[in-house]
């Protein structure tokens, strides 16, 4: 009996749990103010906001940056599934696969030509949300906590758009990612070359590089490394952050200066 008790005890913490109640629906009554609880509180509602202050909604030059990152990361999910249907993450097919792709599939060209556009779009995008972000002050309190999830989010659109570089497997983007990748040698700690690299022991062997490349140079390993990187964890991830970052948006206020 007393451990059915204790069950019963930790399942109604977790219910009333902050966490619990900022993702699942919960007994609010129906009142103007619960309303407005309820969307703020609640993860699957926040992009549905009560209310909007007029600051939040006025025309500027920078207006809905981040929007469009969000717009470009959507068609480049939206192409890249295309692409990924005729396309072998094999060192013998797939530059053959993209050759085909490109000149004898129906729209191949224009999906890869979109999918490409679209991802040097995100990263202009992405750089200037960030960048009027900072201008305008609006990562101070209490909004500290989603600009360090929107500089993890910008470095993830940047390692998207490295990884996809070498997809094609053509000689432009092995030199590319060669010598992009050399730069983690010299990376702190993670790095053989970089300083404190003997904390954790890195060598040529294990380090951020080996890491990349799969082994000690570019090859098939590399490209599937790269693949799955590209196409499935850095993708999710990046999801993951971008649901946080709209909540903390709904919650913390729109991303205007203060006034």
């Amino acid at each position: 009996m007393a451990l059915k008790d204790k069950i019963e005890e930790i399942k109604k913490d977790l219910v009333e749990s902050q966490v619990w109640k900022a993702i699942f629906r919960h007994g609010y009554e129906d009142t103007p103010r619960n309303r407005v609880l309820m969307v703020t509180a609640n993860v699957w509602m926040h992009l549905h906001p009560a209310k909007v202050r007029r600051h939040g909604v006025r025309m500027r030059f920078t207006w809905c940056m981040g929007g469009l990152t969000f717009l470009m990361f959507l068609m480049t999910v939206i192409t890249g599934i295309y692409l990924m249907f005729y396309y072998r993450p094999v060192a013998e097919y797939a530059y053959a696969d993209m050759k085909y792709l490109e000149f004898d599939m129906p729209f191949g060209m224009l999906m890869r030509n979109m999918h490409r556009w679209a991802a040097h779009a995100m990263v202009v995008f992405v750089w200037l949300h960030m960048f009027r972000v900072f201008l305008t002050g609006s990562y101070k309190p209490p909004r500290e906590f989603n600009w360090i999830v929107g500089v993890l989010l910008l470095v993830l659109t940047l390692l998207l758009s490295f990884t996809g570089y070498l997809l094609p497997w053509d000689q432009l983007s092995i030199w590319a990612v060669t010598v992009g990748s050399n730069m983690a040698r010299a990376s702190p700690l993670l790095g053989h070359e970089g300083p404190f690299h003997e904390f954790v022991g890195a060598n040529p062997i294990y380090d951020a590089r080996a890491f990349l490349f799969g082994g000690g140079e570019i090859g098939p390993h590399t490209l599937l490394r790269f693949y799955i990187l590209h196409c499935i964890f850095i993708p999710l991830v990046a999801s993951l952050l971008m649901a946080v970052h709209f909540w903390r948006i709904r919650r913390d206020g729109f991303s205007g200066p203060s006034l």
